[in-house]
């Protein structure tokens, strides 16, 4: 795996280099720490999500998009099913706007600023956080529509507990994963493998205006991954902490790009990708009301891509972070947290960059408190780019319990996101030329919710507007050049509930989005790929042994071209997907999933195909 194995040692045997500077992994139960950076919060005020292990296999998701996609205020844009090039939307933002974490390390490319969710083995986690809502205040760049942070699997009863599964589907799917969690006295540990193939589908459908680049074949994906995290707990209170985790995969696709050799053409062309999160973190108590907290972590994003038999492009990115965090608890009611992060990011690319790294170091406050009724976080933030120099975001949240089951909240937020290298150095090359003076994105939101928690259920509803100044558009032609052209509002509300009725468990979201444009060009349209409109519905009751689930995914129109033109609409569509499962005794299960019940044809890109009808079955094991 790209020589990553001797970097792990090295890591996960550091004593010094420890926990998570962006969530305490030791101690998770099932509090959202990410909305915080802390592990014990004493208010609750941002709006956030969390899926666990048990959602994960209950749903037999595939993919970690096919995860988020069923909750409030998320959109996913795929070019071509399984394993293809996917971006994911929080509140109606780019991709670009989401920061996402393993295990408290930043992953995603540094030249596209994206992070390849698809690549992420959904066998491989044990839980998944969400907070929608601009978070620079705490992690910096790219956090202006919200964070998600995955945390590997972990290990927790006593002793080994092996478990496996299998799998096997349609268009020749296959499955399996293997691994071994346990602890022992104050340690604990799990080593996992997984690995899956698929034939796929035909990802780019017939375009008249390129016959040329039509290749009628099915676009194939595999992927190869394991997954290390271990801990330990000293009788000093220390805690050490460490996690790697690699994903290996090769995704066919249909593309027209340039080939040196042949020039124009869209035929044999695919990708052999790499995504590494590595971890080392240790957590203790100078003091008894003082919690320290490092960590060092690394990641890579490497992409190597092939066309007509011949190399095509490489860009590879590789990012090295430190962190330092202070929780000074005062009482159960407040907490006041202080840090510093530092990360570097690396480019290795085909093409020649005018500048291939640059640092980040950012200083953070941040002040939590629960009085009575009354709840406050504050927090500040100064970034220090080497390219950029200072920027400062800031962010206040308050709650109010109306009584024991109603609470009221509402947030501000600023936040930004740095250009990335694309955006800023790519060389002039494929009909693309970068732009070294631009600025930063810069955003302002607000956001004003209620939640409720009876003995019936829980809902909640979450109404916010974010203002994004200086969005970074690429437009021209020859060369395409990015400029800080565009503003953006979004407005929008979301709702959920989840309760029990006749027997079933309930669970249902749904999304109203007004994303405009602002521009000058394209004041008042849609912002590209997003839907005004999304609703889920998620229903599962058990008989005994059987277990039976259904989903419901609806989202409206969406335009593929900012100018909202008639022949870039994608009409709205509903997607049906039903599961079951059988458990022959505690540790043996067999689940069968129907997914896309109606075999609906759907397009969330223009041109490029999504799957159809499809069946899957899967054997699992966990040792009790």
């Amino acid at each position: 795996m790209r020589n990553s194995l001797p970097l792990a040692a090295v890591l996960l045997g550091l004593p010094s280099c420890v926990l998570a500077d962006h969530g305490d992994a030791l101690l998770l139960g099932q509090q959202v720490i990410t909305a915080s950076r802390t592990g014990h919060s004493p208010v609750s005020i941002a709006s956030s999500s969390l899926i666990t292990r048990d959602e994960i296999e209950r749903q037999q998701a595939g993919s970690v998009p096919e995860l988020l996609q069923r909750l409030a205020g998320v959109s996913i844009t795929s070019n071509g099913g399984r394993g293809k090039s996917t971006s994911v939307s929080i509140r109606g933002t780019s991709d670009k706007h989401v920061l996402v974490l393993i295990d408290g390390v930043r992953v995603g490319s540094a030249t596209s600023g994206s992070a390849a969710l698809q690549s992420i083995p959904v066998e491989q986690i044990e839980r998944i956080e969400i907070v929608r809502g601009p978070r620079s205040s705490l992690y910096g760049s790219e956090a202006m529509g919200g964070v998600i942070q995955i945390f590997t699997r972990r290990g927790g009863a006593e002793g080994f507990k092996p478990y496996f599964s299998v799998g096997a589907g349609s268009r020749s799917s296959y499955s399996g994963s293997a691994g071994v969690a346990g602890s022992h006295g104050n340690g604990w540990f799990n080593l996992g493998v997984a690995s899956e193939s698929t034939d796929g589908i035909n990802a780019r459908a017939y375009r008249s205006n390129e016959p040329k680049a039509f290749e009628p074949d099915a676009d194939g994906y595999r992927e190869l991954s394991a997954q290390l995290r271990a801990g330990y707990r000293f009788d000093n209170g220390l805690e050490l902490d460490g996690s790697w985790l690699q994903s290996e995969n090769h995704s066919d696709f249909d593309a027209r790009s340039y080939s040196a050799k042949n020039g124009l053409s869209g035929t044999n062309a695919y990708s052999d990708g790499s995504l590494q999160a590595l971890s080392g973190r240790a957590r203790f108590s100078p003091l008894a009301f003082w919690d320290v907290t490092l960590q060092a972590g690394h990641s890579e994003d490497l992409d190597d891509r092939f066309q007509d038999g011949d190399f095509n492009s490489r860009f590879d990115t590789r990012r090295d972070s430190l962190s330092w965090q202070n929780d000074f608890n005062f009482g159960e009611a407040q907490v006041l947290s202080l840090g510093m992060d530092y990360k570097k990011d690396r480019v290795d690319s085909s093409d020649d960059y005018a500048e291939d790294n640059r640092y980040n170091k950012g200083y953070f406050v941040q002040y939590q408190a629960a009085f009575g009724r009354h709840g406050v976080q504050a927090g500040l933030r100064r970034d220090k780019d080497e390219f950029f120099g200072a920027h400062d975001t800031g962010s206040l949240g308050y709650s109010f319990d109306l009584s024991d089951a109603l609470t009221l909240t509402a947030a501000y937020g600023t936040a930004y996101r740095a250009p990335t290298f694309n955006d800023l150095y790519y060389p002039l090359t494929r009909g693309m030329e970068g732009n070294p003076d631009l600025q930063p994105e810069e955003s302002e939101s607000y956001e004003i919710g209620i939640r409720g928690s009876h003995g019936w259920g829980e809902w909640n509803i979450n109404a916010y507007e974010n203002q994004i100044e200086d969005l970074i558009v690429w437009a021209g032609s020859s060369p395409m050049r990015p400029e800080n052209v565009d503003v953006a509002r979004i407005r929008g509300i979301e709702t959920s509930v989840a309760t029990v009725l006749a027997g079933w468990n309930v669970a249902a979201n749904m999304t109203f989005m007004d994303p405009q444009d602002r521009s000058k060009a394209n004041h008042g349209h849609l912002l590209q790929r997003r839907a005004k409109r999304q609703f889920n519905l998620d229903l599962d009751r058990q008989f005994g042994a059987v277990g039976l689930g259904a989903s419901l995914y609806a989202a409206s129109e969406r335009f593929d071209k900012a100018s909202n033109a008639e022949d870039s609409r994608m009409p709205g569509y509903a997607l049906v997907d039903l599961r079951s499962e059988y458990r022959f005794d505690e540790a043996w299960r067999l689940q069968v999933k129907l997914a896309n019940l109606f075999d609906r044809d759907y397009e969330t890109a223009q041109t490029y195909e999504q799957p159809g009808r499809a069946v899957y079955f899967t054997v699992r094991y966990q040792a009790l």
